[in-house]
């Protein structure tokens, strides 16, 4: 029974993590190094950061790596912290794009989608190949999404996860627990929204519970800032605070509501998957939005909290 499940598993994160590499490298290949002077030139107000922040997660498909870019920038010289305060809210919205993605019924066409990717990464023109990279990550990852979805049948007969769910007075703390643990484990927050939306399209856990891991992948994202901003300044050390404090608060209002926002999504669509995306979507539209208005008293709570 664990072989049918650590398998699967393994071979999926596997599939997914590379696949996110992969397509990283092939949008990095084709911005260059223009992504980094749109994030240093265009940061002037928060508006414009978040803007940018957008932008720069849509391309490279991570809230962690802009941000570890930014930090790089603060450790540079190049920004100071007030400028990355837009930033760190448009990362979170820019993250769901991968999310939404996945949640589309596209996965029937991820082995051509693969063998086009191959075939442009044979022309010898830098561009071409890099359009194959992205093509092929991104089939990649659906491959590796279909290897996730595997684990539900299994799961379901585990004894370990009918004691987690036999307790509902505590099922969504447990579920917020571990899309903690594993998304520092992983290191992706994408990659653990996608074994959620596999386990709940198989019936392996209820929606309350993977809206809850959803919530703890938000948290267990800034592990990466976190790790990244060792070592450098003070103020890439606030980045990280920031990032960390904008997630728990939102955590910290979303958490109660649960079951109002089970209700919503699930009035929003039927398809099981798109329930989890369109939760993670909501989720940082409104942690991002409701700041964004407040972003230099939110910066000012930064300083206080880790000063320089």
């Amino acid at each position: 029974m664990m072989r049918e499940i650590i398998i699967p598993l393994a071979t999926g994160l596997a599939f997914f993590l590379f696949g996110m590499k992969i397509m990283r490298i092939g949008l990095d290949k084709l911005s260059g190094e223009h992504l980094q002077q749109f994030i240093y030139q265009f940061t002037k107000t928060p508006y414009h950061g978040f803007f940018t922040g957008t932008i720069a997660t849509l391309l490279l498909q991570s809230s962690s790596a802009v941000t570890v870019l930014t930090i790089g920038l603060i450790n540079a010289g190049m920004m100071d912290f007030f400028q990355t305060i837009g930033i760190i809210l448009g990362t979170n919205l820019g993250t769901v794009a991968t999310v939404e993605l996945l949640a589309l019924e596209i996965s029937r066409i991820s082995v051509p989608l693969l063998l086009v990717g191959a075939i442009f990464f044979l022309f010898p023109y830098p561009k071409i190949r890099a359009i194959g990279l992205f093509l092929g990550g991104f089939a990649i990852i659906f491959l590796g999404m279909d290897a996730l979805q595997m684990i539900s049948e299994p799961i379901k007969h585990t004894g370990w996860l009918q004691t987690l769910l036999s307790y509902p007075e505590h099922q969504d703390l447990i579920g917020l627990l571990i899309g903690i643990m594993i998304t520092s484990i992983v290191q992706s927050s994408s990659a653990t929204i996608a074994m959620t939306m596999g386990m709940f399209y198989g019936s392996a856990i209820p929606l309350s519970f993977g809206l809850a891991i959803v919530l703890g992948a938000n948290i267990g994202t800034c592990i990466t800032a976190i790790l990244a901003s060792i070592g450098g300044n003070k103020e890439g050390k606030q980045v990280a605070t920031a990032h960390l404090l904008l997630n728990v608060l939102g955590v910290a209002i979303f958490y109660p509501l649960l079951p109002e926002f089970v209700f919503v999504v699930a009035h929003l669509t039927t398809y099981p998957p798109a329930q989890i995306a369109h939760f993670q979507l909501i989720f940082n539209l409104i942690s991002s939005l409701a700041v964004l208005p407040f972003a230099k008293p939110f910066a000012r709570l930064i300083l206080f909290l880790a000063p320089k």
